[in-house]
């Protein structure tokens, strides 16, 4: 059966298990947790991979879940397909968990049931026998960079190495011989249909800020103390006044928050905290807006004479998505939608552990619209679920077909060419 009639066969078979797909982005998004804590979102995709006899069902970088579509161990090309497992702080948020505050508002309720839709389809519909090679279904835990403190928790007892998800797996080998990954991430303030192809996230550094000042009674004797938090509002101001030496083509974004304020309000603050990223569009971009950053920190502790400690944490890359597998994506996506509507180069501004896994085998995470309000905002939700649920399940699927049919021919050509991104500064 050629490639055509084996892509019929899968969208008709999509077709049939549409409600499938959608409850199962339903089902999710009511259980919203946060990266290395999602139990429930976990046990949900274990099940259901085991429902579909999917191979290898096993858990994999604390709360994530890997399967496959035959036993693993034998030779051959390896297509990963990805949906993140974790959900963001939304407390305002309709559907945010009302005792967390988690709330799936960047999609990756829908990430995972677009996977689940995909491995029903080729383990069910009888496609897999026209197929070489394998396809592994990954639910990833932690792509979120947040609630560090906890995952630093957990990296102090052993349980994982890296505070993201993907992270994690990069460093375990999990990857290692798999021919590519790809997933399909949301488009926020879309609510038409359309794809966007080839966009390139920002790289960033995490830095946790520590002021330590000198307590003293805040009404009586004020001028005993150090007041840490003058120093910090002090330092937000200094970075305010770097923001014009940030070049547009950089993409520098720096936002930082004060998370500790002081203890009492009639004691001069002595002990506060911020925290911050830096994202640029290159590592050197980041070094550069890093030492400006840290001078501007730096210079207003002294100003008042405050202590500092900056302490840096190794964020994501940026993401460089592979032209022969966006190549084979696009070509499907062409087959449900107008050109004018797959769009080029509308970078994302955020960051994704995704630009990790980039770096070490061809990846992509085209977006695609059908969403209403802002990622990670209390208004995001899918407004078109044909389009956010099953149009990229079909077009992810059609590219499986294309990367594995006539002897997986494609993957291997996808894989040979690969040729890792410059990272150095």
């Amino acid at each position: 059966m050629d490639r055509n009639e084996l892509k019929q066969r899968a969208f008709a078979y999509i077709d049939s298990i549409r409600d499938t797909v959608i409850r199962h982005g339903e089902v999710i998004r009511g259980t919203p947790e946060l990266g290395y804590r999602e139990e429930k979102t976990s046990a949900y995709v274990r099940q259901q991979m085991q429902l579909l006899g999917l191979a290898d069902v096993r858990t994999v970088a604390c709360t994530g879940v890997a399967s496959a579509l035959r036993p693993g161990g034998e030779p051959g090309e390896n297509v990963c397909l990805i949906g993140e497992l974790d959900a963001v702080l939304t407390p305002d948020c309709p559907y945010a968990d009302p005792a967390t505050g988690a709330a799936h508002t960047c999609g990756h309720n829908i990430q995972v049931a677009q996977l689940l839709g995909c491995a029903q389809t080729l383990a069910q519909s009888g496609i897999a026998r026209e197929l070489a090679g394998n396809v592994t279904f990954l639910a990833v835990p932690a792509e979120e960079f947040v609630d560090l403190d906890y995952r630093r928790g957990l990296v102090e007892r052993g349980l994982v190495r890296r505070l993201s998800g993907k992270q994690e797996l990069i460093e375990s080998g999990f990857f290692r011989g798999m021919s590519c990954a790809m997933m399909v991430h949301s488009q926020p303030n879309c609510p038409q249909a359309a794809c966007f192809m080839d966009c390139r996230s920002l790289g960033f550094v995490a830095k946790k800020i520590r002021f330590i000042g000198k307590a003293a009674h805040a009404g009586g004797a004020p001028y005993e103390g150090v007041n840490a938090l003058n120093a910090a509002m002090a330092a937000l101001m200094c970075i305010h006044a770097m923001r014009e030496t940030f070049r547009d083509e950089d993409k520098i974004r720096v936002h930082p928050i004060i998370t500790h304020g002081g203890d009492l309000v009639n004691i001069v603050p002595a002990d506060v905290s911020m925290e911050t990223y830096v994202r640029g569009a290159t590592p050197r971009a980041v070094a550069d807006a890093c030492a400006k950053v840290d001078r501007a920190i730096c210079g207003a502790a002294y100003a008042v004479g405050a202590q500092v400690e900056i302490t840096d944490v190794g964020g994501y890359a940026p993401l460089h998505q592979d032209p022969g597998l966006s190549g084979l994506f696009e070509r499907n996506a062409a087959e449900f939608l107008p050109q004018d509507r797959i769009l080029h180069g509308m970078d994302m501004v955020g960051s994704t552990d995704m630009g990790d896994l980039s770096l070490v085998l061809p990846a992509i995470q085209p977006t695609f619209g059908g969403y209403s309000g802002g990622a990670h905002s209390a208004d995001f939700r899918s407004v078109d679920d044909e389009v956010t649920h099953i149009l990229p399940t079909k077009i992810l699927t059609a590219t499986v077909i294309d990367l594995l049919a006539d002897q997986a021919r494609e993957a291997r050509r996808i894989r040979e060419s690969f040729a890792a991104p410059e990272t150095n500064p």
